[in-house]
């Protein structure tokens, strides 16, 4: 869900709201109660929730280095194929 800037005509006052794309446009300044409140253009603001976006993110001990691990050992399966292949080329 993506954050919301808004800000209020009559009394300035500024804040931000976690809303729903589909979800219209506040109105109401919760400051000053007047209907002035307009959603600002700003950065995009998003939150990411669930499992799954960093395979490292909370991880502890050992387990921190999984992708480096898995980029190694994918360097070794690789030099050892070309090794194998110059072998047979050779014969």
């Amino acid at each position: 869900m993506p954050i919301y800037e808004y800000e209020c005509k009559a009394c300035g006052h500024r804040m931000e709201k976690l809303q729903k794309i589909s979800a219209d446009p506040l109105k109401s300044c919760p400051a000053c109660q007047q209907d002035d409140l307009e959603r600002l253009v700003s950065a995009a603001g998003f939150r990411l929730a669930g499992g799954g976006w960093y395979e490292t993110d909370f991880k502890t001990g050992s387990k921190k280095n999984l992708a480096a691990d898995g980029q190694a050992a994918g360097s070794a399966k690789s030099d050892t194929s070309s090794t194998s292949t110059n072998k047979g080329a050779a014969a």
